[in-house]
């Protein structure tokens, strides 16, 4: 039996695909692809540069000319892989506040997100990747081995959320944080390019109801069965 190579993980925001993504990796001892984290990239670059974030031609051009490459963890400080932009390693960098502040803009331009499907691609190429965003299974990698789509409801996504930063001794508003996790998928949903779908050919996996361990062993199953 072979296993599949390239897999796909697709979801809303906070529905737990990252968790479970890394972990099916970690198991699989593949490389865990976060494709967030080169629209984090771009933001990290373009702030640096002075760009704004409603330019979206230079935020294309940008994406476009930027060396941004995941490869597997080269430090044991909590990172599951390396960023590096034009080979710089900025893996903690574009974890910033004002990173989280303005990616979200970033990545909604479709010139920007063009470029880096391109980049995205050649990294699923090299086999062995667990990849994970929210057009994975239906853009960037159609024809992955394997495509899992999680959901969960909102008001779950939301106790989710709102629970982690409790457990880190924050504070938290329940209604606030649905009413983010809603927009971001009216957003994410929304948007003209790239919007996120399942593709029709992806398991579908909902995780209301249902544990990280519970989750992360129906995927593995899927794996498994998956004769490539």
């Amino acid at each position: 039996m072979t296993l599949p190579q390239r897999i796909a993980i697709d979801g809303p925001a906070a529905s737990g695909k990252s968790t479970l993504a890394e972990r099916l990796a970690k198991a699989l001892g593949y490389l865990y692809f976060d494709t967030g984290v080169m629209y984090r990239a771009v933001t990290w670059a373009a702030l640096q540069r002075g760009i704004a974030m409603e330019d979206a031609d230079k935020l294309t051009e940008l994406a476009a000319n930027l060396d941004i490459d995941v490869r597997p963890p080269s430090a044991d400080d909590g990172r599951a892989y390396d960023v590096l932009v034009n080979g710089q390693d900025v893996t903690w960098a574009i974890r910033s506040p004002e990173v989280d502040k303005w990616v979200s803009v970033v990545a909604a331009h479709p010139g920007v997100r063009a470029a880096l499907t391109e980049k995205q691609r050649a990294i699923g190429r090299r086999g062995k990747v667990v990849m994970v965003g929210r057009d994975i299974g239906t853009v960037v990698m159609p024809d992955a081995d394997l495509k899992i789509y999680l959901d969960a409801s909102a008001e779950e996504r939301a106790r989710r959320r709102y629970r982690e930063r409790l457990a880190r001794g924050e504070k938290a508003d329940y209604a606030q944080i649905l009413e983010a996790v809603r927009a971001r998928d009216r957003l994410d949903k929304g948007r003209a390019v790239a919007p996120l779908r399942a593709a029709e050919d992806a398991v579908v996996i909902n995780s209301d109801g249902l544990g990280v361990d519970e989750v992360f062993a129906k995927a593995l199953e899927l794996v498994r069965a998956r004769d490539c």
